[in-house]
């Protein structure tokens, strides 16, 4: 038989991309090594200036090698991306007695939903080991937290495809939590089903209904499916595992179907295909947030009903030059037309300029709450 001619050459590449990994693990350690720096400096994480001009010389030095611009910026923006957050997790363990080895987490259904992936992917930036606990509603995971049963709650707060998860939103206004934190996930959804089945064989697909509202374009095209929903993504794949039928199929991740011994029989296929879940972290103590990096506040106010009165809270906002990110409001449950707002605002709780605008704020409305002060996980690209 003959020898396959691509061998050497794969195995030449094989030597390189350890070589990058092991150039990738060094550039980490000096990132760690530059964040003690700051720290002792009092220097802010981010230089978008230093990083413009890092990528513009790269882009530059890459020519020589032949290398498409695009394809350097990208690269790069991901490794300075990864170079902030690991510096911004240094510093608040610092600010915050240090990092916490084990922690109890509580999200959305059993293994395999994308609350577990969001879960997964806090823990392993922030825990050393996590203890797993998958819960059936959003309300059992406020009171999981609340009544000190577990650490962290993991929740999706809004989807860039179907909007915000009101249900969230609404168990915001009654607790006392705070939000501590925010990843945000990527969400690739996919038609699983047992092996060997094929996608014209299904005629019942299992979900939880925030996918089946992303995805309603692509359901169009087959009207003869009956949808049935269920709490998680997690626990409609385990249906479809237990059924082991191939006319079912449920819709979720690709992680999660290998949990289940499903297969995907399609994916990509979201309404949206740029289509992430923004997650908040919960817990029953605030953080302190780091004033060298970026951080959010998150509030909740009632303004009166006389015309005019959410405008007046908004220009106390633009007065000090503070941010929304983000507006939302919810009725008030037992009080008809009434509704409170929730404001995520770019900056930091300490800050001056938060401080004064707070405390216009409760003297013109009926009623504000700081939900919490967290770090952003949102790294903007420099352009």
């Amino acid at each position: 038989m003959t020898a396959n001619p691509l061998l050497p050459l794969r195995d030449q590449i094989t030597e390189l991309d350890k070589s990058l990994l092991a150039i990738l693990a060094k550039r980490r350690e000096l990132a760690t090594e530059v964040i003690h720096t700051k720290i002792a400096a009092n220097i802010p994480v981010r230089d978008t200036e230093r990083e413009r001009s890092l990528i513009k010389t790269l882009i530059n030095q890459g020519k020589e090698y032949h290398l498409d611009e695009i394809f350097i910026k990208r690269l790069y923006q991901i490794i300075i991306e990864d170079s902030v957050l690991l510096q911004q997790k240094i510093l608040q363990e610092k600010l915050n007695h240090g990092a916490i080895v084990t922690a109890k987490v509580a999200f959305l259904g059993p293994k395999g939903s994308y609350s577990h992936s969001a879960a997964r992917r806090y823990a392993s930036t922030h825990l050393e080991k996590m203890i797993e606990s998958g819960c059936t509603t959003f309300k059992d995971i406020f009171e999981q937290v609340e009544k000190g049963f577990v650490d962290y709650g993991i929740l999706p707060i809004e989807n860039s495809s179907s909007g915000s998860i009101n249900e969230v939103y609404d168990l915001l206004q009654k607790t006392n939590l705070h939000i501590i934190g925010e990843l945000s996930l990527p969400i690739d959804h996919c038609i699983l089903a047992i092996p060997n089945a094929q996608l014209e064989q299904i005629d019942t697909v299992y979900s939880h209904p925030q996918p089946f509202q992303q995805c309603s374009h692509f359901l169009e095209n087959f009207p003869h499916w009956k949808i049935i929903y269920c709490d998680s993504t997690s626990s409609a794949m385990e249906t479809v595992a237990k059924l082991n039928s191939p006319k079912v199929a449920a819709m979720g991740n690709k992680d999660g179907g290998e949990l289940y011994g499903l297969q995907v029989l399609e994916h990509n296929f979201a309404n949206q295909k740029e289509n992430i879940t923004r997650f908040i972290v919960l817990a029953r103590k605030p953080v302190d947030v780091s004033e060298q990096i970026p951080a959010k506040t998150t509030i909740l106010m009632k303004t009166g009903q006389q015309a005019g009165a959410l405008v007046d809270a908004l220009l106390v906002l633009r007065e000090h030059n503070i941010v929304m990110t983000k507006l939302e409001s919810r009725p008030i449950h037992g009080n008809p037309w009434e509704e409170m707002f929730y404001i995520d605002l770019q900056g930091n709780i300490n800050s001056y300029e938060m401080q004064t605008a707070l405390k216009e704020l409760s003297a013109i409305t009926l009623f504000s709450k700081v939900l919490g002060c967290y770090p952003s996980d949102s790294v903007a690209a420099v352009i």
